[in-house]
């Protein structure tokens, strides 16, 4: 399977393709310490420096799309309600590169608040490009620290598959037999009625009549969407918290100042978990304000691309001091050096900004597969993924 990558970064989805045996052949990114990076460790011979805009003619045929894409706003010019217009936006690639090679595959990840930008507009506005070109969508709110790593950080998934000619979706009656983002264990607590709602595109709620927020999972296809919060994650791997990660020797350099331990002084102490973060004190007792001092018994809070938030601050033994950029990078699931070309100021927002790879290969390994939920034998009627047994 031959894989291009847009907004590719440091190379997350790079990472994970290639731990699933998928060939990248197409990156780009605009940002030239990322791709300096991108290099130094994948070498030079697919990147393409530079806007991508400019680039559209040069990406060659491929098999699958990944992009971490970033926001920007959608006019409301030109739609109909309920839905925007995405013209102009770099999201207007990724729809341009899909409908001109039509992949079979296309998988794409944002942050958690791309569910409910504009009060379900934004996410409205996706669903209805996608869907537009033939493709079956399914989304879902993944956590980091459910796939073994020891970080906060809640990113969608989107995926398409692109449906074969004469595909009878649009047909009255037609059942979707599975899907790949959730497993029979993870449907099970829907309902009955919930489960015959999702098998059955005929019964899904335009586009258009959306909420102010969607679903943390669903599916879509033809200007319709179903959605719903699965209760469970059936995938959900050990917990790995801050303490298996950490380096054993750790320079003075990341120590606080002794400015910052006077603040410190002032804390009061919460001594509590919130998301699996270990938040020990904090100014206020609140749990995001003032000089919050987190523990290493928990996760981390998800990591950015700033360098100066206080989720830096952590108490480590008898020290207090700040991550360091190797942490960073065993928080994210990237080696040690993959950034090691950058400085250790600037390693802090190319892992903030990247996709971690053990997220997007367990996406990328549902693309080749789904789950058989029946004892039958291949030639005889496959159980449908959402019939109640």
């Amino acid at each position: 399977m031959d894989a291009i990558e847009l907004f590719s970064g440091i190379g997350g989805f790079r990472v994970a393709a290639d731990t699933c045996a998928i060939k990248t052949t197409f990156a780009n990114d605009i940002d030239p310490l990322a791709c300096k990076v991108y290099r130094d460790h994948f070498g030079d011979g697919v990147l393409h420096e530079g806007d991508v805009r400019g680039l559209v003619a040069a990406i060659p045929r491929h098999d699958l799309l990944t992009a971490g894409f970033p926001c920007q706003p959608f006019s409301s010019a030109g739609k109909k309600r309920g839905i925007r217009d995405p013209r102009g936006t770099l999201f207007e690639v990724i729809v341009d590169v899909v409908r001109t090679h039509r992949p079979r595959w296309f998988v794409l990840e944002n942050v958690k608040r791309l569910l409910t930008m504009e009060r379900g507009l934004h996410f409205a506005t996706i669903l209805a490009s996608l869907a537009d070109l033939d493709y079956l969508i399914e989304w879902r709110l993944l956590n980091a620290m459910h796939l073994g790593l020891p970080q906060n950080r809640q990113r969608v998934f989107i995926v398409g598959e692109a449906m074969p000619p004469g595909e009878p979706f649009r047909s009255t009656g037609t059942r979707l037999k599975s899907t790949r983002l959730a497993s029979l264990s993870d449907i099970a607590h829907l309902s009955v009625k919930h489960r015959e709602d999702a098998a059955r595109p005929d019964r899904w709620r335009p586009i258009e009549n959306h909420g102010v927020r969607f679903p943390h999972w669903g599916l879509s296809y033809d200007g319709r969407f179903f959605g719903f919060v699965l209760p469970i994650f059936s995938d959900r791997g050990p917990s790995v918290t801050l303490k298996h990660v950490l380096e054993r020797d750790v320079p003075d350099e990341f120590d606080f100042t002794d400015a910052t331990l006077k603040w410190i002084g002032k804390n009061r102490a919460v001594e509590r978990f919130v998301q699996g973060v270990e938040i020990l004190s904090n100014q206020s007792g609140g749990a995001r304000m003032g000089y919050t001092i987190f523990g290493v018994n928990g996760v981390a809070p998800t990591l950015t691309s700033t360098t100066s938030r206080h989720y830096e601050r952590y108490r480590v033994g008898d020290r207090y001091r700040r991550l360091t950029n190797v942490e960073y990078a065993r928080i994210q699931g990237f080696d040690d050096d993959h950034c090691r070309v950058a400085s250790v100021y600037d390693q802090y927002s190319l892992y903030g900004n990247a996709v971690p790879p053990p997220m997007a290969k367990w996406v990328l390994e549902r693309l080749s597969s789904t789950v058989q939920f029946s004892n039958e034998p291949r030639s005889k009627r496959q159980r449908n993924l959402f019939e109640h047994a």
